[in-house]
Order: structure tokens, then C-alpha cells, then sequence
């Protein structure tokens, strides 16, 4: 079974896409290659998603803020899902992605945004790494035969809400990217 190439988009790709990027490659390391860019990239990722990432054991030299345009040309990698985690990216207009690939939107508060003292921000990435952990595990427990497109569309999409995917087949209409 090949591994399925994910995108993980934000406006900024500095905490997020950043969380989903990294879990996914960990958790999803036989199934998955996750990505991850932004809209308008801050250049930088946020040093408290380094912070939480380095505290499980992630290697985080690899993580880079970096515009979504990458991923858009034909020298890229063929991705087959993209996910957008915050509100505001899934409403932009994105690049016309090569192959079609799935669409998701998984929206996640931003724990950046988070005004309050160190550890209340500390615990707002944390928040956002378990909701996002949370999404992968549920995507990673679909049978590969679920991952064809259709069927991976519809199960991609349940899973916004943390909860169970639905059924195959469920609103294919609603794909508007």
C-alpha cells in the first residue's frame, strides 16, 4: 500500500499545519507523508508548537514556515488530501491543485491567538496537538480500502467534528475545491 500525501494548511503555517504535519508523519509514519504551508506564511514557526512538540519527543529540525505555492507546481508532490485547519484559510482561494486531490477542513482554534499567561498558552497548543491527534487517529483507523477518493472524501469530512466518520458516499456534492 502507498502512503497517501497530505497538506496541511493555515494561514500562517506557524503552529497548526505545523502540530498536523509533524503527528501525522509520527503517528502515520506506514500510511502517511504529511506537509504542511500556509496562505501567508509568518517565516517562522511559533516556538511554543516547537516547544509542546520537542516535550513528546518529536524531532522539530525539519519544520519550516512556508507558502502553500510550494505544493502547487508540477515539480511538487502529488498530494491526495489536503486539510485546512483554521477558518480563515479554508475560506481563501486556494491554488489549483495538481490531481484534485481530497478536501478537508478540520477547524482548530488557534492557539497562537491565545492571550493569557504561559501556561494558559502552553495548554492552548496542547489543546490543539490533542483535537488534531485526535482527527489523525480516526483517519488512521479507516481501512486502507477506504481510502479510495470518494469514499476518502466523505470520511475525511466526518471527521471536522472529532467524531466518527460517515458513511461512504455521504455529500460528494459538497466538494467545492
Amino acid at each position: 500500500m502507498r502512503k497517501l500525501n497530505v497538506l496541511f494548511l493555515c494561514t500562517g503555517n506557524s503552529a497548526r499545519s505545523i502540530l498536523a504535519e509533524a503527528l501525522a508523519n509520527h503517528l502515520g509514519r506506514e500510511r502517511l507523508r504529511a506537509f504542511s504551508a500556509g496562505s501567508h506564511p509568518k517565516g517562522e514557526v511559533h516556538p511554543i508548537a516547537l516547544q509542546v512538540l520537542e516535550e513528546i519527543g518529536f524531532e522539530t529540525a525539519n519544520l519550516s514556515s512556508k507558502p502553500w505555492e510550494v505544493f502547487a507546481g508540477a515539480d511538487a508532490p502529488h498530494m491526495d488530501l489536503i486539510v485546512t485547519v483554521c477558518d480563515r484559510a479554508a475560506g481563501e482561494a486556494c491554488p489549483v491543485w495538481p490531481g484534485h486531490p481530497v478536501t478537508a477542513h478540520w477547524g482548530i482554534p488557534d492557539p497562537a491567538a491565545m492571550h493569557g499567561s504561559e501556561e494558559q498558552v502552553h495548554k492552548a497548543f496542547l489543546t490543539a496537538l490533542h483535537q488534531l491527534q485526535h482527527r489523525l487517529a480516526l483517519l488512521l483507523a479507516l481501512k486502507p480500502e477506504a481510502l479510495d477518493r470518494m469514499t476518502l472524501q466523505s470520511q475525511v469530512r466526518g471527521l471536522a467534528d472529532g467524531g466518527a466518520a460517515q458513511s461512504p458516499g455521504v455529500d460528494e456534492a459538497e466538494d467545492r475545491r
